[in-house]
């Protein structure tokens, strides 16, 4: 105890019975704090948290045993060392198949992307298309009835529409072909 402070303390005995309970705490953390030490000694760069886990229970072991020449190998843990490559190794194939999952399910959702855009383009080509093909036929319709110079305006116009008409049905053909692709790469 502290005397100076215990006598400060003297006319109040709730608050020197607090302030002894309250030095107190200062001193039991000394279990959690070899911990981190243990850690620290455990620790390396790039482990993963089921390293730690594991070499801090190995550490345990050791330590509760008295040391590494006095932990006992009973024929369990003999055998659980023998098997130990192989149940390594399996997780790694189970970790490559979890990557390799989850990069085929980002490789379909991109191709599922690009399908829709596709599609979403074509519908909006599509739409051009019918508007080309009304406003050629309309164009061509008024042509008929007009005569001169007005009709061959009305014809040249028509015309016009009617190759931009051709070129957005080849690109609906184009489009068609690579939806189609991508339909049948989802399929597969």
């Amino acid at each position: 105890e502290d005397i100076f402070l215990r006598s400060a303390m003297e006319p109040y005995p709730e608050l020197w019975g607090f302030c002894k309970k309250l030095l107190i705490l200062s001193h039991g953390q000394a279990t959690v704090e070899r911990g981190f030490s243990i850690n620290k000694e455990v620790e390396s760069d790039n482990i993963q948290e089921d390293s730690v886990v594991t070499r801090r229970l190995v550490c345990e072991y050791i330590t509760q045993h008295g040391g590494v020449t006095q932990v006992p190998l009973s024929k369990a843990l003999l055998e659980s060392v023998a098997r130990a490559r192989t149940r390594y190794r399996a997780h790694l194939e189970t970790e490559r198949k979890k990557r390799e999952a989850k990069s085929q399910a980002f490789k379909r959702k991109e191709v599922e992307d690009c399908l829709q855009e596709l599609k979403v383009k074509r519908r909006r080509i599509q739409e051009v298309c019918e508007s080309l093909a009304r406003d050629v036929d309309r164009l061509a319709e008024e042509a008929e009835r007009k005569a001169g110079s007005k009709m061959a305006d009305l014809i040249s116009s028509s015309n016009l529409l009617r190759r931009g008409h051709k070129e957005k049905l080849t690109e609906l053909a184009v489009l068609d072909k690579e939806i189609a692709d991508l339909s049948e790469e989802l399929r597969s």
